[in-house]
């Protein structure tokens, strides 16, 4: 039996420290919307709560019901691998998914975020957290229990990337939607996020890939794990925001190099 614990000691935004905790705190994406929502309610990863994560933290029955998404299943038909096996559909998904970055509006003042999947996919989105839902909600209508998945590199600053997890030949294994790397065992096995954060060559055995940008051992210092279900869409707000002044002081030294390097801007790290 799965011990009890204490959930709210290691849930949100301030289970990942002051600077993430400010960082997410100004989060781009619409108050109230469901990924501030999804943001709220994701658990951190750790050895308290690893046990609970990979046992009954996420249903590994999928309720959803023909026709609920009729926009998303009609890509699942036309585009995506929807015979084969496991492994032969998610290299689909996550194909199909790192495509939507290739869309992207590039001007800062017009990018948009947020909305439901459907948006996401019809105007393009590099936001990870955008291609995740994604990812995620696809791979549901597929038939294969998914969740979100929120890495942190916490010895560096702004390092979060969003990725999915996907449940499949009887274990969790990590899906990076934007990049489209695939984590797998050296036998092909998929690999979780939790044996990525305790094993580095697990991650490094990735790296050659020339998409790889977020696959380094840094990004899987500390995770999130948060339940999204397509099923339950008409429960979150999905409001479009655009990138406010705090993002955009970010994403415009982004852009330039990180003059100086990378480092906190607004004094996120103080309390």
């Amino acid at each position: 039996m799965t011990a009890v614990i204490d959930l709210s000691l290691f849930r949100g935004p301030s289970a990942f420290g002051r600077a993430y905790e400010y960082m997410m705190e100004h989060d781009a994406h619409a108050p109230g919307s469901v990924d501030r929502e999804l943001a709220r309610n994701m658990v951190r990863l750790c050895p308290e709560t690893a046990d609970y994560l990979y046992s009954s933290f996420t249903p590994l029955h999928v309720p959803y019901r023909q026709g609920t998404r009729s926009k998303l299943e009609a890509i699942l038909s036309d585009r995506l691998t929807i015979h084969g096996t496991a492994e032969e559909k998610s290299e689909s998904i996550v194909r199909f998914t790192r495509e939507i970055g290739d869309r992207a509006e590039q001007d800062l003042r017009k990018i948009r975020i947020g909305g439901t999947e459907e948006e996401i996919i019809e105007r393009g989105s590099d936001w990870c957290m955008d291609v995740a839902r994604v990812a995620c909600v696809i791979c549901q209508i597929a038939g294969f229990p998914s969740r979100i998945v929120n890495l942190f590199n916490l010895a560096e600053a702004y390092s979060g990337h969003v990725i999915v997890e996907v449940y499949r030949t009887a274990t969790w294994g990590a899906l990076d939607s934007s990049t489209g790397v695939i984590y797998r065992r050296p036998d092909g096995r998929p690999v979780s996020v939790w044996d990525l954060m305790n094993d580095a060559e697990l991650v490094n055995a990735h790296a050659k890939d020339p998409r790889a940008f977020y696959t380094t051992p840094g990004q899987f210092r500390a995770a999130g794990i948060a339940n999204y279900f397509c099923w339950e869409f008409a429960r979150y707000d999905y409001t479009v925001a655009g990138i406010n002044d705090y993002y955009f002081s970010i994403l415009d030294l982004s852009k330039q190099g990180w003059p100086g390097g990378l480092r906190w801007l607004h004094g996120e790290e103080k309390d």
